[in-house]
């Protein structure tokens, strides 16, 4: 396997900014505050990794515009008895990417076409949280050497899973989750079905009151 084709597969992993996940916890879960909004922001950064390649972002970003998109529920929506909250959030930006073979830039796109993506938060010992990235939800367009074209969750949508910690403020982290994507292009460009992994932290804000802090309870 090339270094190019390695660093793109490891570029398919953006994908899992992407964020919803599916939490098999059955604990009750609340999250809070009821019916505020949110934004979830990447502190430091975005790691892909594909075998020995590893491409980096340094921005990512999910941010409320109105509407049911990054809001708690109001309550008794933003609780669950049996189980995860979850909750639809606009499709995350990515900005500041490189990779680590030159003269290969990536641009990638998010989007809501096929499904939402989605939130979910798990009251537990520890809490976790995910993100959940619809069919196509991502697509990562290279350029320079070569052109290539890589398809997050080809198949539906993909749960990426990690750890919540309530704080000031409260974070979700992701460790190596695995992340699915589909390859097309010319010379040099990784085709058919491809596998990378990803970590990062996001962190969880109340833009409703700044002064308060998103957080999973019972």
């Amino acid at each position: 396997m090339s270094k190019l084709l390695v660093s793109l597969t490891g570029l398919a992993a953006a994908t899992a900014l992407s964020f919803g996940a599916t939490v098999t916890q059955a604990a009750s879960t609340t999250l809070l505050p009821a019916g505020h909004s949110f934004a979830a922001k990447l502190s430091g950064k975005a790691t892909f990794v594909a075998g020995s390649t590893t491409m980096t972002c340094t921005v990512s970003a999910s941010t409320p515009t109105g509407g049911a998109n990054n809001a708690v529920p109001a309550a008794p929506a933003n609780h669950n008895a049996a189980g995860a909250v979850t909750v639809p959030i606009n499709p995350p930006t990515f900005s500041g990417c490189s990779t680590s073979i030159l003269g290969v830039n990536a641009t990638i796109t998010s989007n809501a076409a096929n499904g939402a993506w989605t939130l979910s938060v798990q009251n537990g010992t520890p809490a976790t949280g995910g993100f959940t990235i619809p069919k196509g939800g991502v697509v990562i367009k290279t350029s320079g050497l070569a052109s290539c074209t890589l398809t997050a969750s080809p198949a539906g949508p993909t749960a990426v899973n990690g750890t919540w910690t309530n704080g000031a403020p409260s974070a979700l982290a992701i460790a190596g989750a695995p992340v699915a994507a589909t390859g097309t292009g010319g010379f040099l460009c990784p085709t058919g079905n491809q596998s990378a992994t990803f970590s990062a932290t996001y962190q969880l804000t109340d833009t409703t009151d700044p002064a308060q802090q998103i957080t999973v309870t019972g």
